[in-house]
């Protein structure tokens, strides 16, 4: 039924943030070549964010997968920092977006792109849009700045962070009324009992993982009731990853297959 709805109308593509999770929008995306569907319109937050970025300047889903492949390795993007608000440096992460963007800006992408980011100095909500004259590169590292893990990125002087914390899946920012949004921090992101490890440490982390993906599933529920569109929802079952397992790339990739 979604195949059918989207090859007869344009829409919007929203893709979720949620880390090495989001690697499963590639999967979905795969789909789409091959029944040749193309978006009107691509809104991403955090890795949802990054992949829409590709996806936009016409990347092919093959592409944007090996560049994803590449990411694994920590030693090509993390730069571990002694100072400032977070874990981990940009530079290294700037080089690879570099390199994939250029100094596009996003009035020049093929498809229209807008990117959610977080002002961490007011909490507001920043649409970077395909009207403005931001390196894609720019609103990339500040729609993926997880507050203390990733370095805030400033623009104009302003800091901004991880879109997630606003609107994860940003449907309020749809262009079109049919919307395919992609969610991978859904209802398939956590299982339906609590954890029972052996190891005390190993229970306290997942809860802690586990009470973030329900802040943000609830946050994404709150804001579906008050969007009026014709939403067509994928939730990969995502609930046996977690949010830091790039090395299983290929494994998330196949959860965003076969729900066109």
């Amino acid at each position: 039924m979604k195949r059918e709805i989207l090859e007869k109308t344009p829409f919007s593509l929203v893709l979720s943030g949620g880390g090495a999770l989001g690697i499963a929008h590639l999967g979905v995306i795969a789909d789409m070549e091959i029944i040749r569907l193309r978006p009107s319109e691509i809104v991403g937050t955090s890795m949802g964010g990054i992949v829409g970025a590709c996806l936009s300047i016409g990347m092919r889903e093959a592409e944007i997968y090996e560049h994803i492949a590449a990411f694994v390795k920590v030693s090509n993007w993390i730069k571990f920092s002694l100072s400032g608000n977070a874990i981990v440096k940009n530079d290294k992460i700037a080089e690879i977006f570099n390199r994939i963007f250029g100094e596009r800006t996003l009035k020049e992408t093929q498809i229209p792109l807008k990117l959610i980011a977080t002002n961490l100095l007011t909490g507001d909500k920043r649409v970077f849009g395909p009207k403005e004259d931001i390196l894609i590169k720019d609103a990339v590292l500040a729609t993926m700045a997880i507050p203390g893990i990733f370095e805030e990125h400033m623009i104009d002087g302003i800091p901004y962070g991880d879109g997630f914390l606003c609107e994860n899946l940003a449907l309020s920012e749809a262009t079109y009324d049919t919307v395919l949004a992609v969610d991978v921090l859904g209802s398939g992101s956590f299982d339906k009992r609590l954890p029972n490890n052996f190891f005390k440490t190993h229970n306290v982390l997942e809860m802690f993982e586990r009470s973030m993906r329900l802040l943000i599933y609830n946050q994404t529920k709150l804001i579906r009731r008050s969007v009026d569109k014709n939403i067509l929802l994928i939730e990969p079952k995502t609930q046996e990853y977690a949010t830091y397992q790039f090395h299983k790339y290929n494994e998330i990739r196949e959860l965003g297959k076969g729900w066109l």
